[in-house]
């Protein structure tokens, strides 16, 4: 070993550490500050408006597509009818084999359609949330996307859904309001943008 090496752990401080030391002592000269407390909504939810109304009015409005079922048979049977026009599909690891259509499969990437298992539905602002562990690509690289949720997991307010999935949280949810959009060129809405122009939600009542 030369003189002017040094083995790890000894002598000077990496940048890292001194970076950390810098915020520890920003950090130890800061007043406490009390927990705000819970929250109750970024949107309050308007009263007397069931949760499945109100998420269907907000996603609507931006662009996503609803529809209804009655039960697991009449959402297979659905989806069944939609996929015939596409010529293949990728599917969510959520996704029961006895609801996922009889269509080629192919990757996320290169599939025509998508279809994912949703973990719940937000009212409040008129999000769908998703798994990571479901499986990201099926849901953001398909130019169409298809998501199963049941109405019984419909939350009024964000609060609510993360409340009723805190015993079994992945390492990231998704929250998808709609289809992927973008004016950020020449204030021009295009859709499709940054992932799937036509998202669906099917929402299944048994």
């Amino acid at each position: 070993m030369s003189a002017g090496s040094r083995p790890p752990g000894t002598g000077e401080s990496t940048a890292r550490e001194r970076m950390l030391e810098r915020i520890h002592v920003a950090n130890a000269a800061r007043a406490a500050t009390e927990h705000p407390g819970d929250f109750g909504g970024w949107r309050p939810h308007p009263p007397g408006v069931h949760p499945v109304a109100g998420f269907i009015a907000m996603f609507t409005a931006a662009g996503g597509e609803v529809v209804q079922t009655a039960d697991d048979a009449a959402a297979t049977a659905w989806l069944s009818g939609f996929a015939e026009d596409f010529a293949s599909i990728s599917l969510g690891v959520g996704v029961p084999p006895e609801v996922a259509p009889d269509r080629p499969r192919e990757r996320a990437d290169t599939a025509a359609l998508g279809v994912s298992a949703g973990r719940a539905a937000i009212a409040e602002t008129g999000s769908l949330v998703l798994d990571a562990r479901d499986g990201r690509r099926a849901q953001l690289l398909v130019p169409v996307h298809v998501v199963l949720v049941r109405e019984k997991d419909v939350h009024a307010t964000a609060r609510e859904a993360f409340l009723h999935m805190r015993a079994d949280l992945p390492a990231a949810l998704g929250l998808h309001s709609g289809p992927s959009k973008s004016a950020d060129i020449g204030q021009v809405m295009v859709k499709g943008v940054h992932g799937p122009g036509r998202v669906i939600a099917v929402l299944i009542r048994g």
